[in-house]
This record gives C-alpha cells, sequence and structure tokens, in this order.
C-alpha cells in the first residue's frame, strides 16, 4: 500500500516512514527537500498519485499567530485537494491533547482551523491527539526560565515518547478512519512542574523549580486537565525513567545544553 507521511524526514515523521517501510509499505516521506511543498503545492499531485493514506504531520515553522494560521489553512487546503484528486482514502492529522481548550493561544486557534478542514473535506480521516513528548520538556524549561528560578503550573501532564507516537500513528494510519479524533499519551500523570523538577535534577540544572497553579504555560493558563486526555487514551510504552535512559540525556553528559 502507498502511503504518503507530509513531514516524513522530521522527528516524528521518519520514524513513521521507517516503521511503515518494515511492514512492506510503499512510503514516500514528502518534504520540501524532494521537492513537496504543502505551502505552495508543488509536487503534491504527483505525490498523492496512487496513495492510500496520507499521514499529515507537519507543523507551522513559527508559533505566531497570524504565520500558524497562514500556514495550516494553506497546508490543509493544499493537502486536501491533492488528496480528493486523487481518491485517498483515510487521511490521518496529528494534533495536541487540549487543542479546544487552548484558543488564548494563536497557534492552538491555528490548529484548531486545520482541525476544521479535515473534518469538512470530505475525506475518511482519523485526528491523532498526543500529550507533550518527553523530548519537548528542554524547550518547556528554557520557556520559563527566569534567571536561577523555573516557574512552571501546577497543571496535569502525561507525556508521551517520540518513539511511542510514531508507533500510535503507525497503527491508526493502517486502522480504518474513525472519522474522530483519539488521544494517545503516555503511562504516567503528574503536575509539570514536578516533572520538570525532575528532568532538570537528571541533567544536574541546580536552578530551582517552582510550582504556581497560576503561572503560565507559553503565555496561556491552564486549568489542572488543560493537557491531559478527558477519557480513554492509547497509553505509550516508556514513562520518564525509561525514556531518559535511552535519551540523550543518558549519563547527564548533555547537562550544560539545558543551562
Amino acid at each position: 500500500m502507498k502511503i504518503v507521511v507530509i513531514g516524513g524526514t522530521g522527528r516524528i515523521g521518519s520514524k513513521v516512514v521507517a516503521r511503515l517501510r518494515d511492514q512492506g509499505h510503499d512510503v514516500l516521506a514528502a518534504a520540501p527537500s524532494n521537492g513537496i511543498d504543502v505551502v505552495s503545492g508543488a509536487g503534491l499531485d504527483a505525490a498523492m498519485a496512487g496513495a492510500a493514506v496520507v499521514i499529515d504531520l507537519a507543523n507551522s515553522p513559527s508559533f505566531e499567530a497570524d504565520a500558524a494560521l497562514d500556514f495550516f489553512t494553506k497546508a490543509g487546503r493544499n493537502v486536501l485537494a491533492a488528496e480528493a484528486k486523487a481518491g485517498v482514502g483515510h487521511h490521518l492529522a496529528l494534533s495536541v491533547v487540549g487543542t479546544e481548550k487552548l484558543s488564548a493561544s494563536g497557534y492552538f486557534r491555528a490548529k484548531l482551523a486545520q482541525e476544521r478542514l479535515i473534518r469538512q473535506s470530505g475525506i475518511p480521516y482519523t485526528i491523532v491527539h498526543s500529550t507533550q513528548f518527553f523530548e519537548f520538556l528542554p524547550g518547556i524549561v528554557a520557556s520559563a526560565a527566569d534567571g536561577d528560578t523555573v516557574r512552571l503550573p501546577t497543571a496535569l501532564v502525561q507525556p508521551i515518547a517520540s518513539e511511542d507516537v510514531a508507533e500510535a500513528v503507525a497503527h491508526f494510519a493502517l486502522a480504518p478512519a474513525v472519522n474522530g479524533t483519539v488521544d494517545i499519551a503516555g503511562p504516567e500523570r503528574e503536575p509539570l512542574a514536578g516533572l520538570a523538577q525532575r528532568f532538570m535534577a537528571a541533567v544536574e540544572d541546580p536552578r530551582d523549580v517552582i510550582a504556581d497553579a497560576r503561572a503560565p504555560y507559553f503565555g496561556v493558563q491552564l486549568d489542572v486537565d488543560t493537557l491531559v486526555p478527558a477519557g480513554a487514551a492509547r497509553l505509550g510504552a516508556l514513562n520518564f525513567d525509561r525514556w531518559l535512559e535511552q535519551s540523550e540525556y543518558a549519563g547527564y553528559e548533555h547537562a550544560q545544553a539545558v543551562r
């Protein structure tokens, strides 16, 4: 079966491509580097020819509200139009748990716009809502840093390893379209500030973590359950300790990277 993976050379995309190829599928890793541009539409019609499934993992290069909205609307319209021409039978997109609760963020309003385009396209679809990746922890810490302290909310998180995200995406891409949303998450739930403290201790970052229920998360106020699934979710296998053991931070040798 031919499967097109938009963003197939990225963090998740490269893992998805490898998994599907190992299962014997004809997988095209679509990216600007091989002449396929979702914003301009270049190369999309040729890429979609004969495809049964399209997996859209593309992300906006900017988190600024207008830029993100422009990216997701242009890319979404171009990809879905090319799929309709080619008769693609299943469109899968990766999104974020809590997107519908984060409309104060321009980036998440753009993600909601992307999801609306998918739902209105008439193409059978699956939207995979994922919790935060463990790999995002350095960026989360950096976003909340102020001198010798890191102030983060006490809202719950249920982070997932990118390996488990890729496995789930490949699984749902090969299953029938659900014409709705499925949630994926890691196996453990805990306050964000506490998780950051564990990560910083592991990489020998000496700064203090301040747990503050009112602290913003990338500029947005969170309720305690904003970032975790509200109901059933497919759970990844790797918890924080197992992820850390196989990550680039194992052995503390990369401690300076987050200081």
